[in-house]
């Protein structure tokens, strides 16, 4: 039975070959399919053009690469990598060049050209002793180079609806077969799921596969296989998207992704579902009250474990939650669901409920959030405002008295006059402006008093990118980094950066599209993977800085903080 279908598969894998320096080298692959797959040979990652010195021919499902006259720099592993409309694979060949032993061809001179020459014995032994041959170990070692584990199909990043199944496989080449663990988001299956809701599974050939069964929203993440035996490890990811059922689908919604962190979908229209005994009644009386001053964050956690893992509801005066430029939903690395309420303002006052549920039973609480007025008040406040991209935004309010200085300040950043922004002060008025907008200046403003008095509004930045990056995004060395944007329309042509440099997919760089919504992860992030992500579509881009911290250093600081534990017999 052929369990992974039409599929490409590699039947004869390359075999290693040495050559002499000058000869010439054939590189087989024997690999079936149907339909039948489109086959390229890579070397460096770059498609093989058979011009010059490489031909490829085709023999039924054995498909060859010919290279003449190789040198040094032909050495290294050359790829065949085959693919058609329903999946694809791949097989890596390694060619060793060696180089031509030196030959000492003795003439006799003629005798108008005889004359005697001394040769120090030094000299005469480097010129005529033949070159001494390579080991046999040393030789397998460069041939085989090591045995350590290798990705040869990484998992594909998948999406699907909400109650669908979703199956992750890979194929792995190793001496010993390495062992797999899967993971998501960092922590192993079996720590987050009941054992049946999720498989694991070997196959003949070094398949492996991942099943999760019936997906739910908090299934949605990284998913990271991590193969190991004594040679060495090898880690890869891939994207797991579940979007709700068709009818609970507004036409403009969310991906239930919050860069940096996966969260449920927490939409107005189409938050988590789940079927479960008599809602719990809340007394409000009972709501604790959080008091914050004006302008500054206030930050609710929420403690709940529970198999199945519980999904998580945040909401204010009865109307679900979702993210935003002031409203942060994560689950922390300390297993804390959190929302994060930015630049509080009057009208964040209210009440404020994380409502938990899973198939066992559900749970809510709840707390009343005050925000305090600063001492004294703007004559007028800002008003949140709407461009285009490339147009003109103009902020503007009125301070009490005509000396007041301001301050004006994009989120923490505090910005000054110049050819992008314009300050001006007329009697009480304030105002700011901001020429050729982007997509980067879309976010919250405040303009600042001497008294710490604010005035906070959103600028709402219409264009290509409709969902934009984050300006900053910190995780602990050997997480993941996931960043997400959204575009306004599909099948756009989409770049990634870093640093300036263009990115492309490996095993522990995560790239993918699906339709409108474009994703990255660095898998097990290091320090190296620190400096500025840039997704660029037509002529619009967003960036964010990412900071990978060392775990030594990393101090949990927790201010204004709700804290509540939840335990009830389906929400341990």
């Amino acid at each position: 039975m052929d369990v992974f279908g039409g599929a490409p598969r590699v039947l004869g894998y390359p075999r290693p070959v040495l050559v002499k320096s000058g000869s010439d080298a054939v590189l087989k692959c024997q690999i079936g399919g149907d339909p039948q797959p489109d086959v390229v040979w890579e070397r460096k990652n770059e498609p093989i053009v058979p011009d010059g010195r490489y031909r490829i021919a085709q023999d039924g499902k054995v498909y060859t690469l010919f290279i003449s006259g190789v040198t040094l720099a032909d050495a290294g592993q050359y790829i065949c990598r085959a693919k058609n409309s329903i999946g694809e694979t791949y097989a890596a060949a390694t060619l060793k060049v060696e180089e031509q032993a030196q030959e000492v061809q003795l003439i006799q001179p003629t005798q108008e050209q005889q004359e005697v020459k001394v040769i120090p014995p030094e000299q005469e032994i480097k010129t005529l002793k033949p070159q001494q041959p390579q080991p046999q170990s040393q030789k397998e070692e460069d041939i085989f180079q090591d045995n350590k584990p290798r990705f040869l199909i990484k998992p594909l990043s998948l999406r699907v609806d909400r109650g669908e199944d979703a199956a992750f496989s890979c194929k792995l080449w190793g001496d010993p077969l390495p062992e797999v663990v899967w993971e998501k988001d960092g922590k192993q299956l079996k720590e987050i799921y009941e054992s049946s809701h999720f498989h694991i599974g070997q196959q003949d050939g070094g398949w492996f596969q991942l099943k999760i069964f019936r997906t739910r929203a908090p299934d949605g993440g990284v998913y990271t296989c991590k193969a190991v035996n004594d040679h060495g490890e090898a880690v890869a990811g891939a994207v797991l998207l579940v979007e709700p059922i068709p009818e609970q689908r507004g036409e403009s919604h969310q991906n239930g992704y919050t860069n940096g962190h996966w969260s449920p979908h927490q939409n107005k229209d189409r938050y988590p579902r789940v079927r479960h005994s008599k809602e719990p009644q809340l007394n409000v009386a009972k709501a604790k009250n959080f008091t914050v001053t004006e302008g500054k964050h206030a930050k609710f956690r929420c403690y709940v474990t529970g198999k199945p893992k519980p999904e998580i509801v945040w909401k204010k005066d009865g109307e679900p939650i979702g993210p935003g430029r002031r409203h942060l939903l994560f689950e922390d690395r300390e297993g804390y669901y959190t929302l994060k309420v930015l630049y509080c303002k009057q009208q964040d006052i209210g009440l404020y409920i994380c409502a938990a549920s899973n198939a066992l039973g559900n749970t809510l609480s709840a707390v009343h959030l005050s925000v305090k007025g600063p001492p004294v008040r703007f004559k007028r406040a800002l008003q949140d405002v709407e461009v285009r991209e490339r147009d003109v935004a103009v902020l503007e309010c009125e301070v009490p008295e005509e000396s007041i200085p301001t301050a004006w300040y994009l989120e923490d950043q505090r910005l000054q006059p110049g050819s992008k922004y314009g300050m001006e002060q007329k009697g009480t008025r304030r105002r700011l402006t901001i020429r050729d907008v982007g997509a980067d200046d879309d976010g919250v403003y405040l303009c600042e008093m001497p008294d710490g008095g604010k005035s906070i509004a959103e600028l709402s930045v219409k264009g290509t990118i409709v969902k934009k990056l984050p300006r900053r995004l910190e995780v602990l060395e050997g997480e993941n980094a996931a960043f997400c944007v959204e575009v306004e329309e599909e099948e756009m042509e989409v770049y990634w950066f870093k640093d300036g440099l263009q990115l492309r997919e490996t095993h522990q760089t995560i790239i993918k599209s699906f339709g409108k919504t474009h994703i990255l992860v660095f898998v097990n992030t290091s320090y190296q993977d620190s400096g500025t992500v840039t997704f660029v579509a037509g002529r619009s881009k967003t960036s964010c800085k990412l900071r990978v911290k060392g775990k030594r250093s990393y101090k949990t600081l927790i201010l204004e903080t709700l804290l509540f534990k939840i335990s009830t017999q389906g929400l341990l």
